[in-house]
Parts: structure tokens; sequence; C-alpha cells
């Protein structure tokens, strides 16, 4: 009786310790810099890294993530900092890499890693000053295809895997500019190779290959608010794609905004280098309002 009274003590003590050990907290050093590097996930002996931009006040803070394009086989989350201005409006910006195409990655290696990157965040809320109920997406180009896929496919789809399973790869806001939403449409032919490449097969085909890479597939009434941004002379992506996506919404019942750019081409500019209509700093400040009623 003894010795079992002896082993609940230590047990509670234990108990007690592991209760009262040392919480992660944020490092208040860290206001208004950057910290660049962070591996989030690690696919296949493959450490994927992030960039993490700091509000120089406040906390905890909602996450913008950006998302880059590249035709899902180049690209560089170095194109994030362009988006750090958004840390005076009050929001955290991160910047994901992510598995690349090649001969040996394919999909759905990408929206993985960018799922995976959702889940550490949301682990690691502490330690980042964020709040983990208010994560937004925003992703240009094969970007665009990515964020929209992280905010229509759910755990069903069978891409939550890897690290911090425990926790949802769910977002609360959109911002799709320039993205695929059906792979089952004409695709210029300037993007077919890379849409051959990293999903083995070419657009404009119904096939269970493009349904399964299309975003429209996995729309439900619970998806969260999207802004669709798309130029209406975008000679890489069609603007019909824009339209899709938004009417599928329309039709679901999830809150969709459509911005169509006059005269703006794949980058939103005209082919001049103008600015189109609306106008780039239109286009920021919308996006800043998006943010501001769907994450604060």
């Amino acid at each position: 009786m003894k010795n079992n009274q002896s082993k609940y003590l230590l047990l509670f003590f234990a108990l007690l310790l592991t209760s009262c050990g040392a919480k992660t907290t944020f490092d208040s050093a860290k206001l208004g810099t950057a910290e660049r590097d962070v591996t989030y996930c690690t696919m296949n002996n493959l450490p994927q890294k992030m960039d993490i931009y700091y509000p120089s006040s406040g906390g905890p803070w909602p996450v913008l993530m950006y998302v880059h394009g590249g035709s899902w086989y180049q690209g560089d989350k170095a194109e994030g900092e362009g988006w750090r201005g958004m840390n005076e409006q009050g929001f955290l910006v991160v910047s994901v890499n992510y598995r690349l195409g090649d001969y040996q990655t394919k999909f759905p290696a990408m929206i993985e890693d960018v799922k995976c990157a959702v889940r550490f965040l949301r682990a690691h809320s502490a330690e980042y000053n964020i709040d983990p109920n208010h994560v937004a997406a925003i992703g240009v180009s094969a970007g665009g295809h990515l964020v929209a896929l992280l905010g229509t496919a759910d755990e069903s789809a069978g891409w939550d895997v890897g690290e911090n399973l425990e926790q949802s790869s769910k977002i609360q806001a959109v911002i799709d500019i320039s993205g695929i939403s059906d792979f089952t449409r004409n695709i210029p032919n300037g993007l077919n190779t890379s849409i051959y490449y990293t999903f083995g097969e070419l657009a404009n085909k119904n096939t269970p290959e493009n349904i399964t890479v299309s975003p429209i597939s996995y729309i439900t009434p619970d998806d969260p608010p999207f802004l669709i941004i798309h130029g209406d002379s975008d000679g890489v992506v069609p603007v019909e794609q824009a339209r899709i996506l938004h009417d599928k919404f329309t039709e679901t019942g999830v809150p969709s905004t459509l911005v169509i750019v006059e005269g703006g081409d794949h980058g939103l500019r005209k082919p001049t280098g103008e600015d189109a209509n609306p106008t780039g700093a239109q286009i920021d400040q919308m996006i800043i309002e998006f943010l501001e009623e769907n994450l604060k």
C-alpha cells in the first residue's frame, strides 16, 4: 500500500511539474522585424521555409499568408516582402515556399505544404503572437490556384498530411489573384506545358485528374469569403476562370467579391506597364477593406 502511495505521489508531482512548465511566449524584440527561413514542415526530407513579418506593436494579430506564383515549378517566398506594408494595418504577414514541380515532385505536394504551413502557424500561435482563429491567404497565379484550393478543399481531400495534424488548415478568408479555378476549361498553350508537368494532364479535358485539382470541385456553403481579382486582358489565365469561380460561389451561397480589372494583364496592369482600372492603389485598398471586414 505504501509503495502504491509513493507511486501516486510521484505521478502527481510529475504532472504538476509538467503543467507548470515553461510556456512558449512571444519575444517582443521581434516587433517590427522580419524572421526569415523558418522551417514549418519537412516533407520527403525537404525542409519547407517561411518568412514572417511582424507588426511594430499590438497583437495577437490576424495573419495574412502569401503564396507565390511561378507556374508551380518556380518562384520564391521573397516576393512576400511586397506585402509587408500590411503590417501597418495590423496583420502579421507570412510568405511561404512550397515544394516546386520537377521530375520527382508532382501535385499534390504544393497544396500539402501550404496546408501544413497553416497548421504550423496555429500550433505556434503563442510563439508568433498571432490569432489562430483569423488566418487569410493571398496568392497570385499558381499561388492563386493554391489558396483557392486551401479555401475550398477540407480534410476529406486527403491533403492534410505531415506535421501538426491536430491543428486545422481551414482559413477564414481568401484573396485569389489571376488563379485557375477549373482545369477542365481551355487554358492558353503557353501554360499547358507547366500544367502537364505539374499535374500529369493537359487542361481542357473533363478527366478525373483535372476535376481533382480544380478548386470549383470542392466548393461548399461553409467556405470562407473570397475576393477574386483578375484582369480582363490576361493572356495567361483567361478571365473566364475568375467568373466561373465567382458564379459557383454565388450559386452555393459563399460570400464572393469579383473585381475585373479593365485592361489588366496577368499582373493586373496594362501591357504598357501603366495602371489599369481599378489602379494598383485602389486594388490594395480593396484588399485591406476585405481583410478588415473578414479578419477583425
